[in-house]
């Protein structure tokens, strides 16, 4: 039994989007209410995966949407539930009354569309009910529009895959953003005089649209630096295929090996493409690196 009673929101929360956050402010307004605390309940896989054998591409993987829901919302309490065969098939009464019992759940907030248990039984209205049953709260979120469309994971993972980041961030209400550790390249940045810090993908986080980026690199100690970043192959320099994130980041200098980075995509500036060498790639980069600045200072927040 946990030793201090929770609201909390339910809900996988891929790409922790405006929708989303509609549940966590929620969530935070019920627990300062009651005096517990704000908490989320997440999947650490999809259960699309396992439901119906489908391959979900995520915009954030398990500990991207935790960093979000912690940093963006405030809410430090994310429990992770591994998502197997058990899960699956178990009743959501019974799945109910363990949350209950272990986490001490005194309020409950879901999404309009929010199914559990076998079968999806478990709808956000028979929630409510059997909250109301137990004696605990229990919101359900309106769906949020934009133009007249709810907004949704699905929709979000397109517009990155087709380099409308921009758009993709207005339904975020925040920068997708990759998180890892930098990893040691090929030094060829180095060499053009334009030093790139490699970062990679998670495997089964969606790719953005292979292309040239303005972004801003975030590095552990809190610091924020404007950077031209290169999501795709490198076929100029490289024709292993293997998808990799670099990032020029402006007016730095320093060694950032195995530090943990964030970076924030803000604006799709070009398609990914092969020069002739290596000399009018590191032209190109400076171009890049103009047209970011350019970009920040057009869209500047006063």
């Amino acid at each position: 039994m946990a030793d201090k009673k929770r609201a909390m929101a339910l809900g996988f929360f891929d790409g922790v989007h405006i929708g989303h956050a509609a549940l966590l402010n929620k969530t935070k307004q019920r627990a300062d209410q009651i005096g517990a605390m704000p908490s989320v309940l997440t999947f650490d896989v999809h259960p699309d995966t396992l439901v119906f054998g489908a391959d979900v591409p995520l915009i954030n993987s398990a500990i991207g949407r935790k960093d979000i829901i912690n940093r963006c919302f405030g809410i430090n309490n994310v429990v992770f539930i591994h998502f197997n065969q058990k899960v699956m098939h178990m009743d959501w009464h019974e799945f109910i009354d363990e949350l209950i019992e272990e986490l001490g759940i005194a309020w409950l907030v879901v999404g309009h569309d929010f199914c559990f248990g076998y079968k999806g039984l478990g709808t956000a209205p028979r929630l409510k009910e059997y909250c109301a049953e137990k004696g605990i709260g229990c919101d359900i979120i309106e769906p949020v529009c934009r133009d007249g469309v709810v907004v949704s994971s699905t929709e979000i993972r397109k517009l990155i895959q087709n380099g409308q980041i921009e758009k993709a961030n207005e339904l975020l209400g925040h920068p997708h953003m990759l998180s890892d550790t930098v990893r040691s390249g090929y030094h060829l940045g180095t060499k053009m005089g334009t030093p790139t810090i490699n970062m990679k993908i998670p495997e089964g986080v969606v790719i953005p649209r292979h292309g040239v980026y303005a972004a801003k690199v975030i590095l552990d100690d809190g610091s924020e630096h404007i950077s031209v970043t290169n999501v795709g192959v490198r076929p100029t320099v490289s024709n292993s295929g293997t998808v990799s994130v670099e990032s020029f980041i402006l007016d730095f200098k320093g060694n950032l090996y195995d530090r943990q980075a964030r970076v924030e995509f803000y604006g799709f500036l070009r398609d990914e493409q092969k020069f002739d060498d290596v000399a009018r790639l590191g032209q190109q980069i400076k171009i890049d690196a103009q047209r970011t600045r350019d970009f920040f200072a057009k869209n500047s927040r006063p």
